[in-house]
Parts: C-alpha cells; sequence; structure tokens
C-alpha cells in the first residue's frame, strides 16, 4: 500500500482500506481507532472520499477534522449538509467505539443533525468532537459538535448505537 493524502496536510502512510476482521476481535475500540491514527491501519476509504480523518480518541471521545471542498458542493455552490451529517456520525459513533471492549462492535441505529451555519469551500478546516453521553449493555448514545477554525458552530448532532458481539459481524 502507499501513501494516500486525505486532505491538505494529512496523510494515511499505509493508503487506504479497513480493519481485519481478525483485529476487531483482539483489540478494545480504542486501541483499534489509535491503531488508525499511529498509522498501523490505513485510513478508511470515505476519508480519502469526503477529505476528513480520525485525529484524537480518548475513553468516550473522539476528533476528527476536514477539509470542505469543491467536489463537496451542492448544486446551489454551498457544501451539501450530507457532508457535515457524515462528519458527525463519524464523530459520534468513534466516540461509542473509544469505550467497546474486546469482541464488541457496533452500529448506527439512528442519528439526528443539525446545521447551524453554511459550510463552502472557503470555511477551511473544521473541527467535529463526539462525546458518549451514556453507554448501557446495548445501547450508547453521543453528541457532537462540528465547529470553524474560530470555534463557530457549523453543527451539531446525536446518535444511538446498537452494541453487539464482533463475532456477528458478517465476514467481509
Amino acid at each position: 500500500m502507499s501513501e494516500v493524502e486525505l486532505y491538505p496536510g494529512r496523510v494515511s502512510p499505509l493508503g487506504l482500506g479497513t480493519i481485519p476482521h481478525a483485529d476487531i476481535l483482539k483489540y478494545t475500540g480504542l486501541e483499534l481507532l489509535q491503531r488508525i491514527i499511529d498509522g498501523k491501519y490505513p485510513a478508511p476509504p470515505i476519508s480519502f472520499q469526503l477529505s476528513f480523518a480520525l485525529t484524537e480518541v480518548s475513553e468516550g471521545r473522539a476528533v476528527f477534522r476536514g477539509v470542505p471542498n469543491e467536489r463537496h458542493l451542492n448544486p446551489l455552490g454551498g457544501v451539501h449538509g450530507g457532508w457535515a451529517a457524515t462528519l458527525l456520525d463519524s464523530a459520534l459513533a468513534c466516540a461509542v467505539q473509544t469505550l467497546l471492549e474486546r469482541g464488541e462492535a457496533y452500529t448506527t441505529a439512528e442519528f439526528k443533525v443539525n446545521l447551524t451555519r453554511p459550510i463552502t469551500p472557503r470555511t477551511g478546516e473544521v473541527v467535529c468532537e463526539g462525546k458518549v453521553v451514556h453507554k448501557g449493555r446495548t445501547l450508547a448514545v453521543s453528541e457532537a459538535t462540528l465547529r470553524d477554525a474560530a470555534g463557530k458552530l457549523l453543527a451539531f448532532g446525536t446518535e444511538t448505537c446498537s452494541i453487539f458481539p464482533a463475532a456477528n459481524l458478517a465476514a467481509r
């Protein structure tokens, strides 16, 4: 695999890919995400397509950074709301993943997004921070904000994730 630039200044040294299924059973959710940040796993393909990357994780918290560009425009010239929603979904879900034990997996069951300001390619780098509000045995709830470099709120959201045994993941 070869190095891939996700957006200006952010590179995935191993290119693009997904986490090997056996490793999902071997590591905690936090360990898996830290391995992506550390370059031990490639960045997921969506990071390249949408110009964002996971940059920080800790227990119950995940931070993504991204740069909107012309590839993300809607017909009216603004960045499509789906770009912000995908960035929020990533931070919301990965915040939950940081609390998963070995052998646990998750999927998004529901999420809601509020878009509070327009985003354009001139917005520049944005930061999306997700935090877990509640984690139970089978459900977790998280919240996230998307802000520009000046700290202005661009969007926010909440998410519910279903938690289940990783052994139930379909073989890829």
